[in-house]
């Protein structure tokens, strides 16, 4: 297996994405390489100065890199060089089995939905981030910010991917999907939740257990909880401040300490023809570690093939 990792995208890119390179080689067996995609001499200066051979990797070069503010249509294709471009053209020619980044986030989906593409009969695309729950173990949060304004049959779509990733990847049995709304009853919400209850009530593909409240995320009321990517990412930047403020506050606590984004490394992109992690752009080398066995271990569970054929 060839894992792919952008080691230009990120605020603190090239060194933490190169430092986290060092931290997944070091727990990697020796039939899955990881290959840096980017400057390579940059890339190797960094891992000499860190006495680490260079050698334990494969280099792919690039000579451009897209930022963050760079829109992200236009970047991929006026950058065609740089390392998420070429990160994505490998992974659609089967020369990398997984790829990520902590770059732009736009670029990101952008080149998944234009270079490997949706898996046919999945409408757009979801994201998901992982939410703490009060008694141990984690839900999974879809969308974070892929489809910011979504159709009722996107929530349906979500649901069904979010709970293969979660049975999956995290071997959660039946996982039980949540659509998130302002009230338990059936007839509560906006026209969005109001069209997509019925849709995700009849679908007997996943294990629909009705609507959830904002209170209800950090226990053991769902492992699946869906709504559209606006929503979802409001949730997910709040739950992250949780960690930063019990720092600030000089609170140790260890379910806030789960809120840390390093933990899980980045989001999925759910329902494209590949595995692809989207990391956070203030990624640490831990996370950039956390980000790129994320990557493998979807291609490990063979996730986008039961994507696959749960939309046949």
């Amino acid at each position: 297996m060839k894992i792919g990792l952008d080691i230009m995208g990120g605020d603190y890119a090239p060194k933490a994405a190169v430092l986290g390179a060092i931290e997944v080689h070091k727990v990697l067996p020796e039939s899955q390489k990881l290959v840096l995609i980017g400057d390579r001499q940059i890339g190797e200066s960094i891992l000499r100065e860190n006495n680490y051979d260079p050698g334990h990797f494969e280099f792919v070069h690039t000579t451009e890199v897209i930022d963050m503010h760079d829109h992200p249509t236009k970047a991929i294709v006026k950058k065609p060089d740089s390392s998420i471009s070429v990160g994505f053209n490998l992974l659609k020619e089967g020369k990398i089995d997984a790829f990520s980044s902590a770059g732009n986030t736009g670029a990101m989906l952008v080149g998944s939905v234009f270079s490997v593409k949706t898996i046919p009969g999945v409408i757009r695309p979801a994201m998901s981030t992982n939410v703490p729950k009060l008694k141990g173990g984690f839900g999974i949060l879809v969308d974070v910010g892929a489809s910011a304004d979504c159709k009722p049959e996107y929530l349906e779509q979500f649901a069904l991917l979010g709970s293969l990733f979660a049975e999956s990847v995290y071997g959660m049995k039946n996982p039980k999907v949540g659509l998130v709304n302002i009230g338990e009853e059936e007839e509560k919400g906006n026209a969005l939740c109001l069209a997509a209850y019925p849709l995700l009530k009849e679908n007997k593909r996943f294990n629909f257990i009705g609507n959830i409240e904002g209170r209800d995320f950090f226990g053991d009321h769902a492992d699946v909880y869906v709504t559209d990517g606006f929503t979802g990412n409001v949730v997910l930047k709040m739950a992250e401040s949780f960690y930063v403020i019990s720092l600030k506050k000089g609170l140790k606590d260890e379910f806030f300490d789960r809120f840390n984004y390093e933990q899980y490394g980045g989001s999925p992109i759910l329902g494209i023809n590949a595995s692809v992690v989207v990391g956070h752009g203030i990624s640490s080398p831990e996370a950039i570690k956390n980000m790129v066995l994320l990557s493998r271990d979807m291609v490990q569970a063979d996730l986008v093939g039961k994507i696959k054929q749960a939309f046949q």
